[in-house]
């Protein structure tokens, strides 16, 4: 691992783009990234007439279990994902695949609102719907890795931080959409009338979406590293082999780092609004409202942190971070058990609050461990796998946690746990915020 190139190899990469193809470059990732989450998780806050359409069954738990089986269907592609995407994004360059995976997500989110149901075409049915759930999961292994190398590969030296979080806290927004969608759709439409079409507003919505995020993707060029590699003639035909044989160390502190980002991630926007419901007794329309107010504010701070490692380093605000999360985990979840939407609210802010600061330097922090010939495919592949074991996971993990103990707030010490364990790792990753992105190896040969 080289984190900390010789000066003549840094003079190779641009101090900075101009500053409207930068902008360009920021805005293109935060739609993307937009899109895809928003893509992705409209399937979770549709399970429930999902489960009626294509899994008919005389026990609606079973249908939804089978419901939620396909939703774990695109956490599984996502290793395959990082894999497939990130040794395209190390050969062939960040932008091309960017386009190609935001046309994916959205053609496959579209095809599920257009899917005829169980009782239209019978087992065909599900069967497509699990389709469509692999190019979902294949195509969301690509996006945040690829989205912010190729912001931190554009962005000024001094400011990889604040552009990558800016652009990595958009994946907050989309279930707060989500929610809010499908709360208006079903509170304005006839039961009848959501269950006949209204449930396929939210998934047609996604190819316009994806429209837009493609067209402006168009409209960028390539990162200055990718092409200053390309021109050294360093680009790795095998970049997954060769991080994997060069790069293990780095890989593994990557895998650390998205193991509690992904549990704290979907432990908000995947699991709290259950827990509030089932296990807290709170009602449904106070559960979101609490929720999509604690994911806006962990939105807000990504970007804070971001900023905050742009002065300090990216490891005393990790740092921060994760004490912070250790600390504040299991008081959160004893205010939120209170069973109030005040005390829900405060309670999740505490989770999104100390959540956000550790995400906002996340993202640059995973990408600066590696050199350009193999950053997308080394990033994509440990973060993808962490997410799939600690993200996909995480509803499930939580509610057995609960089942077994009999403590409401056995989830908080699981996450503390976590917590602990990656603050320990990261006091023995390198610190990289004053680094070029552009590393020895990616300019002259062994």
């Amino acid at each position: 691992m080289n984190a900390q190139p010789a000066a003549a190899v840094a003079d190779a990469v641009p101090s900075a783009s101009e500053k409207g193809e930068v902008r360009r470059v920021v805005t293109s990732a935060a739609i993307g990234q937009f899109v895809e989450w928003y893509d992705f998780v409209i399937y979770a806050y549709s399970a429930g007439i999902i489960a009626r359409l294509f899994f008919p069954n005389s026990d609606p738990t079973a249908a939804l279990l089978s419901t939620f089986a396909v939703y774990a269907v695109g956490f599984v592609m996502r290793p395959l994902g990082g894999f497939v995407f990130g040794s395209l994004g190390d050969r062939i360059g960040r932008r091309r695949v960017l386009s190609l995976v935001i046309l994916m997500m959205g053609a496959a989110t579209v095809c599920i609102g257009l899917l005829p149901t169980y009782a239209q075409i019978g087992i065909l049915a599900p069967l497509l719907l699990v389709l469509c759930r692999l190019l979902q999961g294949l195509s969301a292994a690509g996006e945040t890795i690829g989205s912010n190398s190729f912001v931190a590969e554009h962005a000024p030296a001094g400011k990889r931080g604040l552009y990558v979080a800016f652009t990595y806290s958009f994946a907050n927004l989309p279930p707060i959409a989500a929610a809010l969608l499908i709360l208006l759709l079903t509170n304005v439409l006839t039961g009848e009338a959501y269950a006949a079409w209204g449930w396929r507003i939210p998934f047609l919505i996604g190819g316009p979406l994806a429209l837009v995020g493609l067209y402006i993707r168009t409209r960028v060029h390539e990162s200055p590293a990718f092409k200053a590699t390309q021109a050294a003639k360093r680009i790795a035909s095998t970049p997954l082999r060769d991080a994997v044989r060069n790069q293990k160390k780095a890989m593994a502190f990557s895998f650390a780092l998205a193991a509690l980002s992904s549990l704290g991630f979907y432990t908000l926007a995947g699991y709290f609004v259950n827990y509030l419901t089932a296990t807290v007794g709170l009602g449904s329309n106070a559960a979101l409202i609490s929720n999509s107010i604690a994911l806006f504010v962990a939105f807000l701070t990504m970007t804070f942190g971001g900023h905050l490692s742009d002065r300090y380093g990216r490891k005393p605000v990790l740092l921060t971070g994760l004490l912070l999360s250790a600390l504040v985990c299991i008081p959160a979840y004893r205010l939120a058990a209170q069973g109030s939407l005040l005390t829900a609210i405060l309670g999740q802010s505490l989770i999104a609050f100390a959540s956000g600061l550790f995400w906002g330097p996340l993202g640059i922090a995973l990408l600066e461990l590696f050199p350009t010939r193999t950053r997308f495919s080394a990033s994509a592949v440990s973060y993808n796998l962490a997410y799939a074991i600690f993200g996909g996971t995480a509803p499930f993990v939580g509610t057995w946690l609960i089942l077994q103990s009999g403590s409401k707030i056995a989830p908080a010490v699981y996450m503390t746990v976590v917590s602990v364990a990656v603050l320990l790792v990261v006091l023995m990753i390198p610190e990289t915020f004053k680094g070029s992105l552009l590393h020895k190896e990616d300019v002259q040969a062994s």
